[in-house]
Formats: C-alpha cells, sequence, structure tokens
C-alpha cells in the first residue's frame, strides 16, 4: 500500500482501502499463534505539503493465554495515525531542538511512501502483551503442569523458604 505525495497534492485526500497480507511481517512464534489479514480504512490528506494518513486497521489474532497456553482468538481494531513530510533536510540534521517541539511526523526522502512498515508497527503495538482467556484463569500448577482450570491435582506447592524456616519455626511454639 502506497501513497504519492504528488498525486495527493493534486487530489487533496485520497482514501485507501484493503486489506494486507502480513505474512512475513509478523512473527509467528512466542504469544502470537496466527493471525488473518489486516483489513485497512485509511484516508489521506494534504495538510500544507504534508501527508496526514488516519483511519482505523482491523485484524484477528490468536495469542496463548499467558497462564495456561489455551489459544485466545481476538478482534482488534487498531486507530492509525501519521503525518508525513518530504523533507531532505530535516533527514540530515533529525537533530534539531526544533524536532522536540513538533508533532510526531515521519520525515521521508521519497515522493511514494510505503505504508505497510507502519501499519505493522502499529499492529506490534496493538498486540496484547498479557493475553488471558479469562480473568480468573488459574493458569497451569507448577509442580505437575495440570490444567488448574480443567482440574484440581493436589499438588503441595507450599514452600518455605529457608532463610525464614527458623522464623516459621518460631511462631510454631507461640502456639
Amino acid at each position: 500500500m502506497f501513497i504519492h505525495l504528488k498525486d495527493l497534492a493534486a487530489k487533496g485526500t485520497i482514501r485507501l482501502e484493503g486489506t494486507e497480507d502480513l505474512t512475513g511481517f509478523l512473527p509467528k512464534s512466542g504469544s502470537l499463534l496466527d493471525y488473518g489479514p489486516l483489513h485497512v480504512r485509511l484516508e489521506a490528506q494534504d495538510q500544507a505539503g504534508a501527508a496526514e494518513v488516519s483511519g482505523e486497521l482491523e485484524i484477528d489474532v490468536e495469542q496463548a493465554c499467558s497462564r495456561c497456553l489455551a489459544p485466545v482468538a481476538q478482534h482488534l481494531t487498531i486507530p492509525f495515525h501519521e503525518t508525513f513530510v518530504k523533507s531532505e533536510e530535516k533527514l540530515l540534521d533529525a537533530s534539531d531542538d526544533e524536532e522536540e517541539n513538533e508533532e510526531d511526523v515521519l520525515y521521508v526522502s521519497e515522493d511514494r511512501i510505503e505504508l505497510k512498515p507502519y501499519l505493522v508497527e502499529s499492529v506490534m503495538l496493538a498486540v496484547p502483551f498479557i493475553p488471558l482467556c479469562s480473568e480468573d484463569c488459574k493458569g497451569l500448577c507448577p509442580v505437575c503442569g495440570t490444567n488448574r482450570n480443567e482440574q484440581a491435582c493436589g499438588c503441595h506447592q507450599d514452600k518455605v523458604d529457608p532463610r525464614l524456616a527458623g522464623l516459621a519455626d518460631f511462631f510454631k511454639d507461640q502456639s
């Protein structure tokens, strides 16, 4: 998915709709087990030579629950907003104090902007860091590995820190 700055300047507004295949861009490892195509609804507007792109992204993802490792399917709706400015001067001298006061602007050197890397970045930032199958997920037993949501395992899990074992004996004598 591309935006041509000259076309945008001539038309004023361009609508971008469609689906993007993110195979090869998003990892299918770690907690991200699977994902569907990315549905893109964007509008690019020419703002005094800058391309302001905003809209919405939608994607279905499947992740492993961080407690019990069960698959969790989620539908993500992601807001998207980026501003692109064509300027070779800012690319060479990007450490100006003025840049700290400006909005988040991405400086590009080409007339043609490929949006896919920015779409992938937005998706990766929107994917939940700690996905849960439910808020009251009990997780896996650390001793035997049984899924405690499905059955109780009966494992004894009271481990006393050896540095505090003497203190536990002290309170036994008090009662």
